[in-house]
């Protein structure tokens, strides 16, 4: 048994703003993926994997049967006969591990689910996304509910607020574009809760608020408008401010040991750094007017190249 791919996710623009209603924007990354699988002789992962269900579906039998209903017989009986989430998403990354099987799960056992093929309404989009983020709270703590989206949906996600997402087509990539936006792996596998924690708590102080709205927003905000209209020039500009203020400001999040090459990147303009997802290790999002250049400069690491300008 082998059931549909689902793939993982990059938040290009987004993180922390849009717990505050700040746009964001979410694309499907079909490089990693993971599907529901059942194997004659299991690995000691599918093992891992098959007990971790266990424990989810115990969480989901608590879920409001307003809001969604599983075909928990099914379920189950798949659980016991050792399915498990098989996925080459690493975990940690902020690339949407926990999304892809929340997605994968909705898929198959979900009583009168929301399609991929229906007129996908403001109002359908919402529904989805309120199912998603209780769905994948099992994992976080507290969960927006876009990563499993954008999985289930493989389409690019605005996020004008909280309570307005819709789907949304980005520009066709220049596959000879010299410009890109990057992974670079931190080698450190990060932690969503704390990082939250972290940002909750500075949310209390009202000079932290008012950088947030008056620059992570506003920077952010642009960005995304930026990137959709195909403004690269501003893109870049804004990004760069993008990246300075998540220095100064968001600096518990940045793996130490990056602190210096994200200054070497503002103060080069080779490339400019921002956190992909939570941050605290994982990938760091990278963008570059000149990837050549970019390569060079961060020669000690590897990149991945996501998107071409």
């Amino acid at each position: 048994m082998k059931g549909p791919l689902f793939y993982s996710k990059i938040l290009l623009f987004g993180e922390y703003g849009i717990i505050k209603d700040s746009k964001g924007l979410s694309i499907p990354y079909s490089f990693y993926n993971g599907a529901l699988k059942k194997d004659k002789n299991p690995s000691d992962h599918a093992i891992i994997s098959n007990n971790n269900l266990q424990s989810f579906v115990s969480y989901l039998e608590n879920l409001d049967a307003d809001l969604v209903v599983f075909d928990f017989e099914t379920l189950k009986a798949d659980i016991n006969s050792g399915m498990y989430f098989d996925s080459s998403i690493p975990q940690g990354y902020g690339v949407g591990s926990s999304g892809a099987l929340v997605a994968a799960i909705y898929d198959k056992y979900a009583q009168d689910k929301i399609t991929v093929l229906e007129n996908l309404t403001r109002e359908k989009l919402l529904k989805l996304k309120t199912i998603f983020s209780e769905m994948e709270s099992f994992f976080h703590g507290k969960s927006s509910g876009l990563d499993p989206l954008n999985s289930y949906l493989s389409i690019p996600i605005l996020i004008n607020s909280k309570d307005n997402i819709e789907a949304t087509g980005i520009p066709s990539q220049q596959s000879n574009g010299k410009g890109a936006v990057f992974l670079l792996d931190s080698g450190i596998i990060g932690e969503t809760a704390p990082m939250v924690g972290i940002f909750m708590e500075n949310m209390k102080q009202e000079g932290f608020r008012k950088m947030l709205k008056d620059q992570f927003i506003k920077h952010t905000d642009a960005c995304v408008d930026d990137f959709l209209k195909g403004d690269i020039k501003s893109l870049f500009k804004n990004t760069k401010q993008l990246s300075k203020v998540v220095l100064n400001h968001f600096k518990p999040m940045i793996p130490k040991q990056f602190h210096e090459l994200w200054k070497k990147g503002l103060e080069t303009n080779d490339y400019y750094l921002k956190l992909c997802g939570s941050g605290g290790g994982g990938y760091i999002l990278g963008f570059t007017e000149d990837f050549d250049r970019a390569q060079k400069s961060l020669s000690d690491y590897k990149l991945e190249v996501v998107y071409n300008f």
